[in-house]
């Protein structure tokens, strides 16, 4: 199975391609897609989705794993990050692609083994595990995680753990 997996925000959106199953993830691209902040947030939306369309086209995923929503303190944050969520779903609409959703304490749970990781607990992890060479940005290693639980989900052993929905 080949995944696209995303950490979707505004301004630093965490991406990932990941081929492989559970037990024998390969990593073929990540990265962060940097919106500079002078960038209106209608060009960041626009941009992002842009991205997104041709890591689709280039890499042909079967399916899409984004973050859930997550409780912030803020209405203003939450539609900000809502809104970068679906420049994501929108791109992999524009291709037909399932999306699966993943709560952020079951992909720390399923990289980490701790729901309640810190950021450079998941990218450590995401390093050891992937076998990468160096550690990953942490929008990016966010990402690596959310393709690591989606590869995990897709194991019928392992798919109850991670309860993940189809968007």
């Amino acid at each position: 199975m080949r995944v696209l997996a995303v950490d979707p925000a505004v301004r630093n959106t965490g991406y990932a391609v990941l081929e492989g199953d559970a037990r024998t993830p390969k990593v073929l691209d990540f990265g962060v897609i940097s919106i500079p902040q002078s960038s209106a947030q209608s060009a960041a939306l626009s941009a992002i989705r842009s991205h997104l369309f041709h890591l689709i086209r280039k890499w042909e995923p079967e399916e899409v794993a984004v973050e859930g929503i997550i409780y912030v303190q803020s209405h203003r944050t939450a539609i900000t990050m809502g809104a970068a969520r679906a420049a994501a779903l929108i791109a992999a609409a524009d291709h037909g692609l399932t999306v699966y959703e993943y709560a952020p304490r079951k992909v720390k749970m399923a990289v980490v083994g701790k729901g309640t990781a810190d950021k450079d607990q998941v990218a450590f992890m995401v390093r050891a595990l992937l076998q990468l060479r160096e550690t990953p940005p942490a929008d990016a290693a966010d990402a690596l995680a959310i393709g690591m639980a989606h590869l995990q989900a897709s194991d019928p052993i392992r798919a109850k753990l991670l309860d993940r929905r189809i968007v």
